[in-house]
């Protein structure tokens, strides 16, 4: 099977992580993947050091009419089975490139907003790819209905740990300190605008003995939120070693479509605080793999990270129960249903050909 993949993410967030561990399943399992990406992304570099196939396509807007072309160009060229875009961009763009073709088209939806405009949601898009429960319900409220929507969660590959990051010595904290990771895009829609006001709400006792590892964005350096010491370790290349080296993670998002963070941080044994908003309340039992507060509530998460810092007994079992937890969510299984979904679309093009 040919896949043409779009991706128009200039940086490495989850979405673009989900889509060369997708491809390079694909390519294992003997289809043939090719992936257009922004010229010079983080996935562009990923792809070509693999050695999994590659375009590279800069994608402005949504509604690129030069980027259309040069798709368009690529479509025909390549004759794909199908065109799989993987973010609100890519669906736009392929929209365009596709116009008057039969070639069928999915789309990976990965945020939990009710989706605005008919035009891009209609009956071209042969399929929608939902991360979550969360998320396929945002579809559904927008007027997308249930039998064009599966729910296929996000995989992360098993953790490998070489040496866990030493982020007390590297930091010139006390031995005894508690260390807090918040892992992700450094931005205000994932949840660090609230990092000073969870603090502010954390007993002032037991914040002299936390510390917060802020792992993403491109600050470096020490910082401070409410009174606890922080230190900004930038963008991270071997994340699991360091994921590993923490006690605990905090994930503060307001909107998540699931948090492949928060299953990294379950696969290191390492527990997860967040807020029990879009496809964390799936991704989290409470009590069992995490702990929750109600959304938004950040006295709550406070209450959390309070409780979960007083109790080593149950920051061991909850690292227990989140490696149970996060084997569910693997490449593997996160593979096999996108491959489900294709041939359920390319079975119903089949018939269609024969009885249009």
């Amino acid at each position: 099977m040919r896949i043409l993949h779009l991706d128009s993410g200039q940086h490495w967030r989850g979405g673009q992580r989900q889509v060369y561990l997708l491809a390079a399943t694909q390519r294992e399992r003997g289809s043939e993947p090719l992936v257009v990406a922004a010229p010079n992304s983080p996935l562009a570099g990923m792809l070509k050091t693999q050695g999994i196939a590659s375009a590279a396509v800069a994608m402005r807007a949504d509604f690129d009419l030069l980027a259309m072309r040069r798709v368009r160009r690529i479509v025909s060229r390549w004759r794909p089975d199908l065109v799989h875009a993987h973010d609100a961009r890519a669906h736009a763009i392929a929209l365009g490139a596709l116009l008057g073709g039969d070639i069928p088209l999915l789309v990976t939806r990965r945020v939990p907003f009710v989706p605005k405009g008919r035009l891009k949601y209609g009956s071209r898009v042969a399929h929608f790819i939902a991360i979550s429960q969360a998320v396929g319900e945002a579809l559904q409220l927008g007027g997308v209905g249930a039998e064009r929507v599966t729910v296929v969660y996000s995989g992360v590959p098993s953790p490998v740990v070489g040496v866990p990051r030493d982020w007390r010595r590297e930091a010139g904290w006390p031995a005894d300190t508690l260390l807090c990771g918040v892992v992700g895009a450094m931005t205000a829609e994932k949840g660090v605008a609230r990092l000073q006001e969870i603090a502010e709400f954390v007993a002032p006792d037991l914040r002299e003995r936390l510390r917060l590892v802020l792992l993403g964005g491109t600050a470096i350096g020490a910082d401070s939120f409410g009174g606890i010491a922080a230190y900004r370790a930038g963008f991270v290349d071997a994340i699991h070693d360091a994921m590993a080296g923490l006690d605990m993670l905090w994930h503060p998002s307001g909107a998540e479509g699931l948090g492949t963070a928060v299953i990294d941080a379950m696969a290191l044994g390492v527990p997860p605080v967040a807020f029990a908003t879009g496809g964390l309340a799936e991704l989290v039992e409470p009590g069992r793999s995490g702990l929750l507060a109600a959304p938004g509530d950040v006295r709550a998460f406070a209450q959390e990270v309070e409780r979960l810092a007083a109790d080593r007994a149950l920051r061991e079992a909850l690292a227990d129960g989140g490696r149970a937890r996060a084997a569910q969510f693997s490449v593997d299984r996160m593979a096999s249903g996108a491959a489900a979904v294709y041939d359920m679309v390319l079975a119903r093009a089949t018939a269609l050909a024969r009885n249009p």
